[in-house]
């Protein structure tokens, strides 16, 4: 049986996560975002730096919570891209280090590639067709899958600009929120209504690309409604009323995807997947349309060494061609399958 030992380092988590034929056996996390919440959003070298420090421990944590042996690693997957260059090379270069040291296969894996296998932990093998949300600080993209581990990504839709996690960090820092803004306004947002503002929804008039996203303008909507305010601003509401306007047009979009290409299941995935509202809005309108919604535990949302180990797994089974140890990481890596060259391709 495979055992496969999954990295990932691409911004300011150091995730380790150990998968055997789709179980999550153990996982560690450690977390430099209290060293970036001072500066109001992530600094690359602080990243770097923290994923040195923390990276070997939690090997051993996750090993510990697994019970098995290093030894017993039969693959290894490390995000080669995209990410932060330095943070993304801390991961990689450990990868390839434990791939060489064990005598193992070595996978260079996607980041969002991830997102899209970890639902697998929670929930089981992904159907033969589905459709993908993937909604997260740097990214927000619609697919269609097909076998993630053999077949090419297909790209329905990305952002222009902002992405949605990225949005939330903007909006709360205008409100006076922390870093990070997502769980912050999440949880401001409970007490305010979301229908006290109208903010834009982007991208949705008849003639806009309908499976695009832009979020640029919609914190600028926010930013223009906050500077015109003679008096105190109503935090509650204006943190509600944004992330209506974010979840409205992600699941719009979402739902209209499934339909045009005849698919009955949508994978919710990302660090804004844990956004209570968004799940709640999503849920809904699947149910409504017919539509099966998955979505991992907001643990597996946000970036995490099981997902690359989820990756790592589905392309061992598929009997994917590993990567060569001089494999580069890729700061800005395209998506286009779940190997950072592309699709998995069968071993000669």
């Amino acid at each position: 049986m495979s055992l496969v030992l999954g990295i990932e380092t691409s911004c300011d988590e150091t995730g380790v996560g150990l998968v055997r034929d789709g179980v999550l056996l153990g996982d560690a996390l450690a977390s430099s975002m209290d060293e970036h919440a001072r500066f109001g959003g992530v600094v690359p070298e602080i990243a770097a730096r923290a994923h040195l420090h923390a990276l070997q421990p939690m090997v051993r944590h996750a090993l510990d919570r697994a019970g098995v042996a290093l030894s017993e690693v039969t693959a290894v997957a490390a995000t080669a891209g995209p990410g932060l260059a330095t943070a993304v090379q801390i991961g990689l270069a450990a990868g390839k280090a434990y791939a060489l040291a064990l005598g193992v296969p070595l996978y260079g894996v996607h980041h969002l590639a991830g997102h899209a296998a970890v639902d697998v932990l929670d929930h089981g093998p992904l159907p033969p067709r589905c459709v993908a949300l993937i909604v997260s600080g740097g990214h927000t993209s619609l697919l269609l899958l097909g076998d993630l581990a053999r077949d090419p990504i297909i790209h329905l839709g990305d952002t222009a600009d902002d992405a949605a996690g990225e949005a939330f960090d903007k909006v709360a820092r205008l409100l006076g929120l922390p870093y990070p803004g997502g769980p912050a306004i999440d949880r401001v947002a409970r007490d305010g209504n979301p229908k006290a503002i109208t903010f834009p929804r982007p991208l949705t008039r008849p003639t806009d690309p309908p499976y695009g996203f832009s979020f640029s303008g919609l914190k600028t909507a926010v930013a223009r409604w906050v500077e015109r305010q003679p008096g105190p601003v109503p935090v509650a509401d204006v943190a509600a009323s944004f992330q209506e306007a974010v979840a409205d047009t992600l699941s719009r979009k979402a739902v209209a995807a499934c339909r045009a290409h005849g698919i009955d299941t949508l994978l919710l995935v990302g660090g804004v997947a844990a956004n209570s509202r968004v799940r709640a809005l999503t849920a809904k309108r699947c149910t409504a349309s017919g539509i099966t919604l998955r979505v991992p535990r907001p643990a597996l949302c946000t970036d995490n060494g099981a997902m690359i180990a989820a990756v790592g797994d589905l392309l061992v089974h598929a009997d994917a061609a590993s990567s060569p140890l001089d494999i580069a990481a890729d700061p800005s890596a395209p998506l286009r399958g779940a190997l950072l060259s592309g699709p998995g391709l069968p071993r000669r």
